[in-house]
């Protein structure tokens, strides 16, 4: 079996995981609730034990796309449990001389070093904060549409590798370089 697939995923005592006729799973927790496709290979149980109620899921061939879609699955509904019970969240730091941000409405305003400021429509379902002129954190219960929405702000701005100006993760390293020398004089 799939090393990540065979793992039962332990669901909290508020959340619900339910598999619906056109196969999508379905959880519900305090946060809200996702919905993800599941391929009819592989079939979602739910097992109680003490009082806990676990999620299992097994596949229905040893096929090796079997067995990617098994470990895959498994990863997606447990982080939609995730999702659902504590959230997720991306910062991201805006490096540069007068480059500042601010959320205006549903709208995140970013003076990044162009000509005019960047207006960025925030998605629906999904919470950004500036919590300084130049931090920007995402947060939301879909570990994809995060990641999705942190992706597009750094795109905007890429970091520049001489002086470090642009957009990039908290926990990101940017590589700096050198900067660039003259021939010597004789």
């Amino acid at each position: 079996m799939s090393r990540i697939g065979r793992l039962p995923i332990a669901l909290p005592a508020n959340v619900t995981v339910d598999v619906t006729v056109d196969n999508y799973v379905v959880v519900a927790g305090p946060k809200g609730s996702l919905r993800q496709y599941m391929d009819s290979c592989i079939t979602l149980t739910k097992e109680e034990n003490e009082g806990k109620t676990t999620v299992v899921l097994t596949r229905s061939s040893e096929e090796p796309t079997v067995k990617a879609k098994h470990g895959l699955y498994r990863a997606l509904i447990a982080g939609m449990v995730k999702g659902v019970t504590d959230g997720y969240s991306k910062s991201l730091t805006v490096n540069g001389v007068g480059y500042k941000v601010e959320v205006k409405g549903n709208k995140l305003v970013m003076n990044i070093g162009f000509s005019h400021p960047v207006n960025v429509d925030i998605p629906e379902g999904l919470a950004v904060t500036c919590p300084s002129i130049t931090e920007i954190v995402v947060s939301g219960i879909s570990k994809e549409r995060v990641g999705q929405f942190a992706a597009d702000i750094k795109a905007i701005k890429p970091v520049e590798p001489y002086h470090g100006y642009g957009i990039h993760y908290t926990n990101e390293t940017v590589r700096m370089k050198e900067i660039k020398k003259g021939a010597k004089k004789k």
